[in-house]
């Protein structure tokens, strides 16, 4: 099979290409196929499964190399790892927020579905490892719907539980001591609109970033509420939670049941909670994948390593 694909910006084929046309070598040896480029289109000849995810690749490069302005060799291999670890090409549905990157969008099917789920369910819950986009996903999400004002509000809680250290041990007052708690949430925040935007938006009680505590006793009416790192509730708090869902409201539910550090014995809120309202209409659950994760290809095989480790204990 031969596909003739248009570059929409001829101007940028050098950095599309990459260094001596490294990022098309690249593509040409993990997809099995042959790539040759001439007067502003790139033709793919190959067997048509390969042929047809070498082009979403191509497409998926073309648009952040556009959205962003950039594109790097960590880019091009993360592109590659997602359309090997997909059986199909990956519908994206992408998701508008302020940041100067223009869209972001689901990566894998899993990422997909989530997206779709958050959507569609008032409540959704999302379990799955490290760096499969569980917050990151959720947090665009929610800047979306603000900008698009279906929303007033974005409120987004983490518990303060210790991993093996204790917070009380911590220098600095109450604001210090939960603030490496909350800091990726931070980090989400920043990664999609200015600094000062998102400063302007905590001043104005626009976006809230608070302890799980400090939920309790609200209600939230037309907000979205993260709750991120759920594992670590207890039933009773996950109740909590749950019951401060407001008219015209969404929450989203994020852990990773894998990486619990509640004290031994303790019954993690969340499991709790899938267990007890699966099956309930408005009510979402997406579990991801090993395959969904897309931070540095290392995680994924060391998430695997210690999967492997935990079966043979």
């Amino acid at each position: 099979m031969q596909l003739k694909i248009h570059l929409e910006s001829y101007a940028q084929r050098a950095e599309l290409f990459g260094p001596a046309d490294s990022y098309l070598k690249a593509l040409r040896a993990a997809m099995d196929v042959r790539i040759s480029a001439r007067d502003g289109n790139i033709v793919i000849t190959g067997d048509k499964p390969n042929v047809d995810r070498t082009a979403d690749i191509i497409d998926r490069m073309q648009r952040r190399l556009v959205s962003r302005g950039t594109l790097n060799k960590s880019d091009v291999n993360e592109l590659i790892t997602q359309a090997q670890n997909s059986l199909d090409t990956v519908k994206s549905e992408a998701v508008e927020v302020y940041s100067g990157k223009g869209v972001i969008e689901p990566l894998t099917k899993g990422q997909v579905e989530y997206v779709e789920t958050m959507l569609a369910n008032d409540l959704t819950f999302c379990i799955g490892p490290a760096g499969t986009g569980k917050t990151y996903l959720a947090v665009a999400v929610a800047v979306s719907m603000l900008k698009k004002k279906k929303i007033r509000k974005i409120v987004l809680a983490r518990p303060a539980v210790e991993a093996g250290e204790k917070l009380g041990f911590l220098p600095g007052d109450l604001q210090a001591k939960v603030n490496p708690y909350l800091r990726p949430l931070f980090d989400s925040l920043e990664d999609m609109m200015d600094f000062a935007q998102m400063r302007k938006f905590i001043e104005m009680d626009i976006i809230e970033v608070i302890p799980l505590a400090f939920m309790r006793g609200r209600t939230l009416n037309e907000v979205i509420i993260i709750c991120d790192e759920a594992q670590n509730t207890s039933p009773s708090q996950m109740l909590m939670v749950l019951t401060r869902l407001g008219r015209g409201s969404k929450m989203i539910i994020t852990g990773d049941i894998t990486q619990i550090d509640l004290e031994k014995g303790q019954t993690s809120g969340m499991i709790d909670a899938c267990r007890r309202l699966k099956g309930i209409p408005g009510i979402g659950f997406v579990k991801l994948e090993e395959i969904d994760i897309v931070r540095h290809k290392l995680v994924q095989d060391i998430v695997q390593a210690y999967d492997k480790n935990k079966e043979n204990t």
